[in-house]
């Protein structure tokens, strides 16, 4: 799907001016001069003088339908604060999810329709979408079906439309959720429909203060390749203790740069570029990753972001001249670093921390000035891979032999060390065979079918800037992010662990599942009809409800809290008559 983007921009620049009102999603009203968009000021019904009582009413009703089309217009199109949407509406929205599913699961419109005009019971509240049915939608990735739901234009949407800029109930906007899911369509899809890339996330379910693109930079660090090639261990600490500490940062810096420029991470850069396109005060994010000391992020958004950080703003507007980002950061590290330098004479102060951030801060400067001086080589060398790396296109070696190139061209000789990543896999059994669609007729797809035909379609250089398809990206999403995981579901009060973890059959796995940390997952309610037609419900109430088709295993992981269905009072109760009866 091909939007138009610029024609959005003049739109954003007008609301930049507005967002900052917006981002207190504590209060109770969503505007600061006290007009709640929830409910705007309409003019009130005045009956003609002298027209008869029916022709009032017809007149009455006509002014109730016109005040409710415009109210829904002006909600689905207001950012929203909080969720208006009373429990019970998302309770009976979850009740018939699981009829909503597998049309969202083929992106079918028109399963999406039938859904919505025969079983949308709790799909709508207050003449517009409810977020939570829109929230499902991102979450399976259905771009054709949010479309017809942002566009409200169909009849079977009963005049009623999805808001791009409506809060959720757990806290979040729905430019959170499609970031999370790292979907470059959906994002461009909500943006051309006005949603607002500097909304901040607020409530008691998420960490606060998050934008889209903290959600993009953040899960990107989750990336497996990151997690398993950067993570500290003994036997650097202690050949590091024994060399220039100066060397020892280079070398980091230079493999964390390998490690973003592999095919792997495409799909999650192009989505941290996307929004950072749309996000204002780009150098202060960058600079507070800086300040916190988080060097991936701060390299994450510095490689993805550097067209925006040379033009000084995330968004350059027509005859204005503005400096080089990149300048602006090294000064204000040096900054810094004066300050340091003076708490350092101070009493009181810890040196040892001091001289931590002292040293964080000289490789932080490093990786600025790597990125400004390669990062455009590095940059068009990225974009130049597939869209989505379903099997291994370019060899790791190549890879780094074409990085070092464009380092080494730039006045950078990283040593051949910092290019020992490890042995670098992605998960394993992260789709089912019936997630992976087959033609009619056919049997399920094996690995090697599907290796040539994944092939076959990207050996003609023409067809090598296709669309990926929606599995192939589930799947690349898959094999690298921990998808039990994200920044979005933190601080969910539900921890679950792969099955694969929590239920060991072998002594081997069994140790293993001791020694890996619980992750976080969120915390929504799955519908309690998912066992429909023989199928087994998950075991985890999340923000991801990993509700499917009654055709697919759902069995993916387990969880320390359970979903109890409402029945289980009349369970309970049933139990008790019996003993009372027994006695």
């Amino acid at each position: 799907m091909k939007l138009d983007l610029e024609a959005t921009k003049t739109m954003h620049e007008k609301e930049a001016t507005t967002t900052a009102c917006y981002e207190d999603a504590t209060a109770d009203k969503s505007n600061s001069d006290g007009c709640d968009p929830w409910n705007p000021p309409y003019p009130p019904f005045v009956p003609p003088v002298g027209t008869d009582p029916s022709t009032n009413i017809t007149l009455s009703f006509k002014w109730t339908d016109e005040k409710d089309a415009e109210l829904g217009a002006h909600r689905a199109s207001s950012i929203i604060i909080p969720d208006r949407t009373p429990q019970t509406v998302n309770l009976a929205f979850h009740d018939t999810l699981h009829r909503l599913v597998p049309a969202l699961d083929k992106d079918s419109v028109r399963g999406f329709l039938h859904f919505m005009q025969w079983y949308g019971r709790g799909t709508r509240w207050g003449f517009i979408i409810t977020p939570e049915t829109l929230n499902q939608m991102i979450t399976q990735n259905a771009v054709r079906c949010v479309k017809v739901a942002l566009e409200g234009q169909a009849p079977e949407l009963g005049r009623c439309r999805a808001g791009p800029n409506v809060m959720t109930q757990y806290g979040y906007f729905p430019l959170h959720r499609a970031a999370e899911m790292f979907s470059v369509d959906m994002i461009e899809l909500l943006i051309h429909h006005g949603a607002s890339a500097n909304l901040r996330t607020a409530g008691a379910e998420v960490i606060e203060g998050l934008l889209p693109l903290h959600v993009a930079v953040d899960n990107t660090c989750m990336h497996k390749y990151l997690e398993d090639s950067l993570s500290p261990n003994r036997e650097d600490q202690d050949y590091n203790e024994h060399r220039d500490c100066s060397e020892s940062d280079a070398n980091y810096i230079f493999r964390l740069i390998y490690l973003l420029c592999l095919p792997e991470m495409k799909i999650f850069l192009d989505t941290t570029r996307l929004i950072a396109k749309y996000t204002d005060n780009l150098l202060i994010e960058i600079w507070n990753y800086i300040k916190d000391g988080k060097l991936a992020q701060t390299a994450i958004l510095l490689l993805a972001a550097q067209e925006q950080i040379r033009m000084g703003t995330s968004r350059k507007k027509k005859g204005s001249c503005k400096p080089d980002g990149f300048p602006t950061i090294c000064e204000r590290i040096l900054d810094n670093n004066i300050t340091l330098q003076l708490e350092k004479g101070q009493d009181g102060i810890e040196h040892e921390q001091v001289d931590a951030k002292i040293k964080l801060n000289h490789t932080a400067m490093m990786l600025v000035r790597v990125i400004s001086k390669a990062g455009e080589g590095l940059d068009s060398y990225i974009q130049n891979h597939l869209e989505v790396p379903y099997f291994m296109q370019v060899p790791h070696s190549e890879v780094f032999e074409r990085v070092s190139s464009i380092l080494k061209d730039n006045g950078f000789s990283p040593t051949p060390e910092c290019i020992d990543t490890g042995n670098l896999f992605p998960y394993h059994d992260v789709l089912s065979t019936t997630d992976i669609p087959s033609k009619p007729g056919e049997r399920a797809s094996t690995s090697e079918s599907l290796e040539m035909d994944y092939l076959s379609t990207v050996k003609d250089k023409a067809r090598r800037k296709r669309k990926p398809r929606r599995w192939e990206l589930k799947f690349a999403r898959r094999s690298f992010f921990p998808w039990w995981r994200s920044v979005l579901s933190a601080r969910s009060p539900v921890k679950v662990v792969p099955t694969r973890w929590v239920r060991p059959t072998k002594s081997l796995y069994r140790e293993k599942a001791l020694t890996i940390p619980i992750s976080d997952v969120n915390s929504e309610i799955v519908s309690k009809k998912a066992t429909a037609h023989g199928s087994s419900a998950p075991l985890v109430m999340g923000r991801v409800p990993q509700v499917g088709s009654h055709h697919q295993p759902r069995m993916m992981f387990g969880t320390t809290v359970s979903y109890q269905p409402r029945r289980l009072i009349g369970t309970m109760a049933l139990a008790l008559l019996r003993v009372l009866k027994n006695t």
